[in-house]
């Protein structure tokens, strides 16, 4: 990608409890994209958020005996804000469905589609799922077991269904089946991975139906503008914080720097960004989004994470034991980026002591252990390289582009598979080496900087390629460099330089290095 707008986006959180490791996995995906990108040079802004009307927040909040207002402040301030935080999430914007900057827009953009034709008053009658906030068609519908036998319940939630009828406004969501398609046809990325693409084209070559989008049996949403008597459908409304957020209806100029997007979003919702959102944005004469990718499940026991089912794990439950650069590494590397994974304590363990621990930090800690001991902390010259030392520049160059371009198909899993390449190279090439024999013969002092030099520089690239997945333990290593007083900030080295070999000055005094990835006791 040639450096130039880069907006993107995690879905808008329902915060009616507290995250998962599920909302935490998405999380970090997508700010490791945007850190990539904006260390890239590209003109990056990542936007996430709290999805905080409807229906299921107003009933949560009753039951806990608050309003709804009250109860969506308590969850985001005591659980979604800190999130970012345990996470080391550097997001450019939090946005709550529940603020004046969001409703005001979400009314002119509905108000928008009024006025063009595009809404409608009718009739309605469905199955409703509270927990989804969504009717629900036949192939979604399920025949209850147990407690819930005889009744028609979610596929996904697992609760009976409401038989709901009310008198709402359409929106005219059948006529843009053809448009659709064509999009899904002429930009084939449109939605990734391929098999998400084939289940929403196969879905909207089936039939779209127009889609209720206001509800009138209870006030928690923004009101109609031309109706106060309802309010905007949830999803409507949700679906609306990716424009309003960067000015739609308010900053035109914002609006034009930032807009189209790049959704990523959980496969169980990809109906509502591939399907209803592009054809909304249509029927507003404004530009569809750039792309929604749509990541898989993480299971447990074999199950979709869920707080319902109690599968739902708490990121602080790994993060206090393995910090946070474990969390972001153990779930951006172990999962193919767009596929289900499945989460156990045992693999995270064992990923931690055999990649970061004894992989990525022994090499780290020995190579500036190593420039201490022999060079008295300096970074030696690298003198004449050999074969090896060639070959390691080119390892580091060839894993630099590989990434980068697997960043691009957001396979954020390939790219770091790609920088691992440096990691393993570089601690074979030290074993092959032997810089603590070299160190007893005076007469290879020049092979021995050749050596030190190749592995400070390979940490060096490594640095700034992993600082988007790890940033905590990079900038320790940026530190201990001593690239931090030479060469500046490790988030102001471009991503795409990255490759380029001999950046790390010789000279220059490296500092000491406690364990990146500490060893832990872990009886989960």
């Amino acid at each position: 990608m040639t450096s130039g707008s880069f907006y993107i986006t995690t879905p808008i959180y329902y915060p009616s409890d507290v995250p998962h490791i599920g909302h935490g996995y998405t999380t970090v995906a997508v700010d490791a994209l945007a850190r990539w990108h904006r260390q890239s040079g590209d003109d990056t802004w990542m936007l996430t958020g709290t999805d905080e009307h409807g229906q299921k927040m107003m009933r949560a909040a009753a039951a806990n005996g608050a309003t709804p207002q009250e109860w969506v402040d308590k969850l985001v301030s005591e659980s979604w804000f800190p999130l970012l935080t345990t996470l080391d999430v550097a997001n450019d914007d939090f946005i709550r469905t529940s603020q004046p900057r969001h409703e005001e827009r979400v009314k002119q953009f509905v108000q928008a589609l009024y006025d063009r034709g595009y809404i409608y008053a009718g009739e309605f009658e469905a199955l409703y799922c509270v927990g989804c906030e969504e009717f629900k068609t036949e192939a979604e519908i399920v025949e209850g077991t147990g407690p819930f036998e005889g009744l028609k319940v979610c596929a996904i939630h697992s609760i009976p269904l409401e038989l709901l009828q009310e008198k709402n406004y359409f929106f005219k969501l059948s006529e843009f089946q053809d448009r659709l398609l064509e999009l899904y046809k002429t930009v084939p990325d449109f939605v990734r991975p391929d098999s998400a693409r084939n289940e929403v084209v196969s879905f909207v070559k089936n039939g779209l139906k127009d889609l209720s989008i206001s509800r009138s049996t209870f006030d928690w949403g923004i009101q109609v503008p031309w109706d106060e008597s309802h309010v905007i459908y949830v999803w409507v409304d949700a679906l609306l914080n990716y424009a309003t957020a960067v000015g739609y209806g308010a900053d035109p100029e914002e609006f034009a720097r930032r807009w189209p997007a790049y959704h990523v979003v959980g496969k169980d919702i990809l109906r509502f960004h591939a399907v209803i959102w592009p054809a909304m944005l249509m029927a507003a004469g404004v530009e569809v989004p750039r792309g929604v990718f749509a990541h898989g499940w993480l299971l447990v026991g074999g199950e979709k994470m869920s707080k319902s089912k109690l599968t739902g794990i708490a990121p602080t439950e790994i993060t206090d034991v393995f910090g946070s650069d474990a969390y972001r590494f153990y779930f951006l590397s172990a999962i193919a980026f767009g596929q289900d994974g499945s989460f156990s304590w045992e693999d995270l363990s064992a990923r931690y002591q055999a990649e970061l621990a004894n992989g990525f930090g022994n090499l780290a800690s020995r190579t500036v252990a190593m420039i201490e001991r022999y060079f008295e902390g300096i970074v030696p010259p690298p003198g004449e390289y050999s074969a090896g030392d060639l070959a390691i520049h080119q390892t580091v160059a060839d894993a630099a582009t590989s990434a980068d371009a697997a960043i691009e198909r957001f396979r954020i899993d390939e790219a770091i598979s790609s920088i691992w390449t440096i990691v393993d190279a570089l601690n074979a090439y030290i074993t092959d080496n032997e810089p603590w024999a070299l160190a007893k013969d005076d007469a290879q002092r020049s092979r021995l900087g050749a050596v030190l030099y190749t592995a400070a520089d390979g940490l060096r690239a490594l640095a700034v390629l992993l600082s988007p997945v790890m940033p905590v333990a990079t900038e320790k290593l940026w530190v201990a460099l001593g690239a931090a007083e030479t060469l500046g900030r490790l988030q102001d080295q471009p991503l795409r330089g990255a490759g380029a070999w001999g950046a790390l000055r010789p000279g220059t005094s490296v500092n000491g290095l406690a364990p990146l990835f500490p060893r832990v006791e872990q009886s989960a």
